[in-house]
């Protein structure tokens, strides 16, 4: 409980400076939402001058006018940058110990290397849990306030949840680069790295609308359109997602209690 206690306030900074951000994101985009609204025929207009594969790329293919529609377009905006924050977490949690040389002294506590892992994961399940509450809290009385047409809230907050589950998804991704890398010497450099990777496989599914290739990347795993339309998500996917983390989040138990870690 002690070391859930102290990683949790090690990275309150950092929560809180992401969910402020996450949260701001999403004010400034729905601000815009009205002025969208009024002019979603000329905007139809300009989108239509774009090349289809770079409206497919960019998920333009919708009725701007619809509030739906239009939070599903920012909405990918909102999921990158919770994907960051997860990769980033994930990663630096459980790899601050070799690269700050104090694995030494963690390890000289009477704690197993299960409970360290274990404390670790649940500070940082902990902080994208308080990001997403704080985040549909903000998410949802904003809409109160720009919305002009009826919308479905359970729509609304099926897609917001989405970022829950896709930021779990990169937070074991992060913990698995973390145990199986031995020296992270930038934390953020290989965040980046991986989630745009991921981010631009997604917008290439998109252009030529692969299935398979939906498989590999994390931001295809929850289609705004298909919820959208269906109400409802692809039980395939949930699956998969689950699969995800519980394989990364066993294989990084395992090697973790198996690896030898660099002390000072």
């Amino acid at each position: 409980m002690n070391m859930f206690l102290h990683e949790l306030k090690a990275y309150r900074k950092s929560t809180f400076i992401w969910t402020i951000s996450l949260c701001a994101l999403t004010i400034f985009f729905l601000s815009m939402y009205p002025t969208f609204s009024k002019e979603a025929v000329e905007f139809q207009r300009l989108l239509q001058g774009f090349p289809e594969p770079v409206r497919k790329a960019f998920g333009f293919s919708g009725d701007i006018s619809s509030f739906l529609n239009f939070y599903s377009y920012i909405f990918l905006y909102v999921v990158l940058c919770g994907a960051i924050q997860a990769m980033n977490l994930g990663i630096s949690i459980l790899s601050k110990e070799v690269r700050e040389k104090t694995a030494d002294f963690l390890f000289t506590k009477p704690v197993t290397r299960k409970q360290i892992i274990t404390s670790k994961l649940f500070a940082a399940f902990t902080s994208i849990v308080i990001t997403n509450i704080v985040y549909l809290i903000t998410a949802s009385i904003m809409v109160s306030i720009v919305k002009e047409h009826i919308y479905s809230i359970k729509i609304f907050n099926m897609i917001s949840i989405t970022l829950f589950f896709i930021q779990l998804v990169f937070m074991s991704l992060g913990i698995f680069i973390a145990v199986v890398v031995p020296k992270i010497k930038s934390v953020i450099s290989v965040s980046l790295s991986a989630v745009f990777a991921f981010f631009i496989i997604g917008m290439f599914q998109g252009v030529i609308e692969s299935e398979v290739m939906r498989y590999i990347t994390p931001f295809k795993y929850f289609d705004t359109a298909y919820i959208i339309k269906n109400g409802q998500y692809e039980v395939s996917f949930i699956v998969l997602a689950v699969l995800v983390i519980m394989v990364t989040i066993s294989a990084s138990y395992y090697i973790y209690w198996k690896r030898d870690i660099q002390t000072v």
